[in-house]
C-alpha cells in the first residue's frame, strides 16, 4: 500500500479555534460612531472629525439596545466611539442607560467643561449604579501623547482629569503601552507621572498595542483575518480566557463580536443580540494580541 506523502505545511489548512457563547454580560454601545474631535495616528477604529463610517446612534436607537441587552441579562454597558462627548443627546443617554445598569464612558478626556464634570459627579453621587470615566492616554509625557493625537492634547486630557478627580469621580486612565515592555514596571510609571500631575489615587489600565485601523498604516501591515491561534494545541485552548464569550458590540452597522473588530465585515454577526449569540472563529491578528496579553476591553 502506497502511504501518502504529508501535506507541506504551508498548504495545510488553519484550524479555526472557535470561542463559544457563554452569555452577555457586556454590552458596548458605539453612540458617537466614528466622530471625533481628535484624528489619532494609532486609532484601530479610524476616527476623527466628519468620518461617518459608523453613524451616530440616536437616543431611541441606544435606549432600544440597552433594553435589549437587558433582557439578555447585561450587567454592565460601555460607551464609545469616536468621542461619545461630541454626540448632542450624551447626557440625556447618560441618564437614561445609568439608570438601568452601571455605566462606563470612554473618552479622550479633552472636553470636560466645568459644568460638565459638576454634572457628572452629582449623577454619580445620586445613581444606585457606578458610573465610570476612562480617559485614554499615550506614553508617559506629552511629548509621545501629542505625537499620536494632535498638538496640546497632553495638556487639555490633563486638565480633565485634575477636574474629575478633583470633583470625586477617579477616572480610569487607559494607556496605550507603544514600548512593548513589562506591563507592570510601564503601569507603575505612568502611575508615578499622574501622581506627578495631581491625581492622588490614580487608576491605570494598560492596554496593548493593537495592529488595526491607523495603527496598521502606519506599519505598513494588512491588518485583518490572520490565522495565528491555529498553532494553539486544542487542549490549550480556554473557552474561559477572552471576553467575546460574554460581550457584543453594537454599531449603526449592527452587531459585532466585540469593540475592537467594528471595521471587520467578518466579525459583524448580524443586527440583533439575539442572533448575534453564536460561536466566533478567532482567526483575526487582534484575537491574537488578546489571548497573549489577557487583555480586555473592559474595566477589569
Amino acid at each position: 500500500m502506497t502511504v501518502p506523502a504529508p501535506i507541506p505545511a504551508s498548504l495545510r489548512v488553519p484550524r479555526q479555534h472557535l470561542q463559544p457563547f457563554h452569555h452577555l454580560d457586556t454590552l458596548w454601545i458605539q453612540v458617537a460612531g466614528t466622530q471625533c474631535n481628535l484624528s489619532c495616528a494609532h486609532c484601530f477604529v479610524p476616527s476623527g472629525p466628519g468620518v461617518n463610517r459608523h453613524e451616530m446612534l440616536s437616543r431611541l436607537e441606544v435606549a432600544a439596545r440597552v433594553a435589549e441587552g437587558l433582557a439578555m441579562g447585561v450587567k454592565e454597558i460601555y460607551f464609545t466611539g469616536g468621542e461619545p462627548f461630541l454626540h448632542p443627546e450624551i447626557e440625556r443617554l447618560v441618564e437614561s442607560t445609568l439608570a438601568e445598569a452601571p455605566l462606563t464612558v470612554l473618552t479622550n478626556g479633552t472636553l470636560f467643561t466645568t459644568r460638565r464634570v459638576s454634572w457628572l459627579a452629582g449623577l454619580s453621587r445620586a445613581s444606585k449604579y457606578s458610573l465610570e470615566l476612562r480617559v485614554s492616554l499615550d506614553g508617559t509625557d506629552a511629548a509621545a501623547h501629542d505625537t499620536l493625537r494632535g498638538a496640546g492634547a497632553w495638556t487639555r486630557t490633563m486638565h480633565g482629569l485634575r477636574a474629575l478627580t478633583d470633583a470625586g469621580l477617579l477616572p480610569i486612565v487607559t494607556v496605550t503601552d507603544h514600548t512593548r515592555g513589562n506591563p507592570l514596571e510601564f503601569a507603575t510609571k505612568v502611575t508615578a507621572v499622574l501622581r506627578e500631575e495631581g491625581l492622588a489615587e490614580p487608576r491605570v489600565k494598560v492596554l496593548p498595542l493593537f495592529v488595526l485601523g491607523r495603527q496598521a498604516e502606519r506599519q505598513g501591515h494588512s491588518p485583518g483575518k490572520r490565522p495565528i491561534l491555529w498553532m494553539l494545541p486544542e487542549e490549550h485552548f480556554d473557552p474561559h480566557r477572552l471576553q467575546c464569550g460574554s460581550c457584543r458590540a453594537v454599531t449603526s452597522r449592527g452587531v459585532f463580536v466585540c469593540p475592537l473588530l467594528v471595521d471587520e465585515p467578518e466579525a459583524r454577526l448580524g443586527h440583533t443580540l439575539e442572533g448575534s449569540a453564536r460561536p466566533f472563529g478567532l482567526d483575526f491578528e487582534a484575537c491574537y494580541t488578546c489571548w497573549m496579553t489577557r487583555m480586555t476591553c473592559a474595566n477589569g
